[in-house]
């Protein structure tokens, strides 16, 4: 598993800046109610508002936009990684095709110092500390890694309270993280208080047939929630993880994160370049963007399996009443509104999980709305409706689109039977 990415020598302000500047305080949770602390709302399907966005424009040799960005500089002598980086242009520019490229070379132009001695190669690292940070959403960067033995491109966040708790406290999620002798693999981990370093929690995802990463651009995002991340690759989900993966440990992920684009050369993790590697080499990011649900929320459908819609039965709005699969109608019955409390709603009244219930088949049923957990949920890209609390997806029961179908709970498997579209 990956060792700490987050400690950097601090040379110069620009990483000092890393752990001091605090452009957003961290947020705590929302008022308790009997179910526990309540928390926000995720990203919503089809009402996602972009927030961060970064397509890299710009004539070929310019730097990028300082009000997104700052460089950092110097060495990191936690990880024993070989490079120097940067200040300026040098290493990190656009290239007047919409993308910037990081490039690591084997130089020492600047006399630069290393924890090691004279320093032996000069790359980039970037970050929107002090400029952006966001708590939840869909984040993602398209781009493509170099090959090569040594080289470590990686996509990450830090929790933007670093510069207060320290590392690990702080957080960090590694979007994507390579290293050059796995040209066919990315991981994705979690770092916290006692699950740090070599002990972060993650998994890896490997392109079939012998790919290599370097030959194409691919996206590699994060759907992040409260109390979930679920991390893909050009769509294709290949891990979840929730409190429950951490043993009792704390979970670190639900407040601020500040993003990081870099590539180190060497270090524990991927070794030392040898005499396969050529220099340069580069990372070309295609884009950035990170969506919220921070745009307006209007009431519409929701529609699952065989086009059926998510209806309240009767369209009654007395307590209990059994929520279900329903030909699509236009009626207020199936009007549904992703509030900003996390909550569900319909004809004034919240979508709940029965007795607040945990077990795969509870149903759910309509509700008055009095901010438990039962009636918490998030919705992300992947069109998963996950009920925080107990870990589990919405879920037509039996696989049935027939009129009547009652929706329940049930661990999430991906099936057709837990997507759900948010039309808007």
């Amino acid at each position: 598993m990956p060792s700490s990415r987050s400690r950097l020598r601090p040379l110069t302000t620009a990483v000092t800046a890393l752990a001091l500047a605090l452009a957003v305080a961290a947020l705590g949770p929302g008022p308790a109610g009997a179910g526990g602390p309540a928390e926000a709302t995720a990203p919503a399907a089809g009402a996602a508002a972009v927030t961060f966005s970064d397509d890299f424009d710009g004539p070929a040799g310019s730097a990028v936009d300082g009000t997104r960005w700052q460089i950092e500089t110097g060495d990191n002598v936690d990880n024993h990684e070989r490079q120097y980086y940067t200040a300026g242009n040098r290493n990190a520019a656009l290239d007047g095709q919409g993308h910037l490229v990081i490039t690591a070379r084997k130089e020492n132009p600047g006399n630069y110092a290393c924890w090691y001695g004279r320093c032996e190669y000069t790359s980039a690292r970037l970050n929107t500390a002090g400029r952006f940070t966001t708590r939840y959403g869909h984040v993602e960067a398209r781009m493509k890694v170099p090959r090569g033995q040594g080289m470590w491109p990686a996509f990450w966040m830090l929790g933007d309270d670093i510069g207060q708790v320290g590392w690990p406290a702080s957080g960090e999620i590694d979007v994507m993280e390579n290293v050059g002798f796995e040209p066919s693999t990315v991981h994705g981990t979690l770092h916290g208080p006692g699950y740090s370093g070599s002990g972060g929690i993650g998994a890896a995802y490997t392109l079939p047939g012998g790919q290599a990463f370097a030959d194409a651009f691919h996206t590699f995002a994060v759907d992040w929630s409260p109390g979930r991340i679920t991390w893909t690759v050009d769509g294709a989900v290949y891990q979840t993880r929730t409190p429950s993966d951490l043993g009792g440990r704390t979970w670190a992920f639900d407040k601020p994160f500040f993003l990081i684009l870099n590539l180190a050369v060497g270090g524990y993790w991927p070794g030392d370049p040898d005499g396969s590697t050529a220099f340069p080499r580069q990372l070309v990011v295609d884009h950035v963007r990170v969506t919220t649900a921070d745009g307006p929320v209007t009431a519409g459908p929701i529609t699952g399996i065989g086009g059926k819609c998510v209806d309240v039965a009767g369209a009654n709005t007395a307590n209990g009443t059994p929520v279900q699969l329903y030909d699509c109608n236009g009626t207020p019955a199936q009007q549904w509104t992703l509030a900003s409390d996390g909550t569900i709603r319909a004809l004034g009244k919240c979508l709940d999980v029965t007795s607040a219930g945990t077990a795969d088949g509870t149903l759910v049923q309509l509700w008055d709305c009095n901010g438990t957990e039962a009636q918490r949920w998030t919705a992300d890209t992947a069109r998963d409706i996950v009920n925080p609390r107990s870990g589990k997806c919405l879920d037509a029961t039996g696989n049935s689109s027939a009129n009547g179908t009652r929706l329940q709970i049930w661990t999430c498997g991906g099936g057709a039977n837990q997507k759900w579209t948010v039309t808007r």
